[in-house]
């Protein structure tokens, strides 16, 4: 028999066309302890070297089941290539920002000719190439952090909040470069073998900045994103209850909307992307029922998603390293059963 074509399958997803089942996998982070055990590539190693990162992104469809290869393994890879202090993080905790270059001057800095020769990018880009041929028929999703998460970083959350309520120009600034260096690389990335850009932005959520925030200052650079990418495929994901930037969100022309649980009416929100012709992906919570949840809370959460109208089945957020692999399997289980009841 015939293995399923899952890359294909994804991809049609994500033009807006009826797949042969509902995908299931994560547009999430996912570095989740008992694969990292499985596959013999543990972080921080599988964070910066590049055949670990393929082997424990490889893991999630062997041992997981999932139908994507979502890599790297945390949200601050731009940050380090732009001159970032990183806590490289432990085999159970994710790297994560120490300080910015902003934090004790406001001066927007340029963007480096070298950006794609910086920092963990090199192993990135490699890694999608080891993953591209191995996994033919795989979708790879390199996932990195968006405009506002990447400039709250640069300058330090306090500050970054600050500004734009005080600073505004500064802000607007700043997320142009730090748009900019999301279009770099993730044109590189596509090149180099990926199928789909996943643009993480909690920041952006409108329990961190107002929704008229998001229109005036990070909605205008989120929206050059897309286009900049070509025919690559590109998706948002914004944490938290984005119920009031939904609209806002589809109109930047990601092809998909990676939604949290944090939703508050997800069946709306799938209207209201699918009248814009976007896809949505998401959402079962990673906190409440993929970590501390059993099975069969999986899948009764699986089941009010599907029913809700996501077109991709998936976490809702980034994956706790401490999550059973059951619980991911669950999910799988989950669809496979939705889709035989629902032919």
């Amino acid at each position: 028999m015939e293995k399923p074509n899952f890359r294909t399958e994804m991809l049609r997803t994500l033009e807006g066309k009826t797949p042969a089942q509902i995908p299931v996998g994560t547009f999430t982070t996912a570095p989740v302890l008992e694969l990292m055990d499985m596959s013999g590539a543990a972080r921080p190693e599988a964070d910066s070297q590049p055949e670990k990162m393929a082997l424990l992104a490889f893991s999630q469809y062997v041992n997981a089941s999932f139908e994507t290869l979502r890599y790297p393994f945390d949200v601050v890879v731009l940050a380090e290539a732009l001159g970032c202090t990183i806590d490289p993080g432990t085999k159970a905790r994710t790297p994560a920002v120490l300080k910015g270059p902003m934090e004790f001057s406001p001066a927007v800095p340029k963007l480096p000719e070298d950006l794609l020769e910086r920092g963990r990018i090199p192993a990135v880009l490699e890694a999608t190439e080891i993953l591209r041929e191995a996994g033919s028929n795989l979708p790879l999703i390199v996932g990195m952090e968006g405009p506002a998460d990447l400039a709250s970083s640069l300058c330090g959350i306090t500050r970054f909040l600050k500004w734009t309520i005080n600073k505004p120009h500064i802000v607007k600034r700043l997320v142009e470069l730090c748009t900019d260096a999301c279009i770099v690389y993730g044109r590189e990335c596509l090149k180099r073998g990926a199928d789909v850009v996943v643009i993480a932005d909690a920041v952006s959520s409108p329990v961190m900045i107002s929704p008229d925030a998001f229109r005036d200052l990070i909605k205008p650079g989120m929206s050059r994103i897309p286009k900049a990418l070509g025919r690559g495929k590109s998706v948002l994901h914004i944490c938290g209850a984005a119920d009031p930037i939904i609209a806002d969100m589809a109109e930047c022309g990601f092809d998909g909307l990676s939604l949290e649980e944090g939703i508050k009416d997800l069946k709306s929100a799938v209207h209201i992307a699918h009248e814009s012709g976007v896809v949505v992906i998401g959402s079962v919570s990673t906190s409440r029922t993929l970590f501390a949840g059993k099975p069969e809370d999986v899948k009764r959460e699986a089941f009010e998603c599907l029913g809700s109208g996501v077109d991709v089945l998936a976490p809702g957020c980034g994956i706790a390293p401490e999550t059973p692999l059951r619980n991911l399997k669950a999910l799988v289980e989950a669809r496979n059963e939705f889709c035989g009841r629902n032919r």
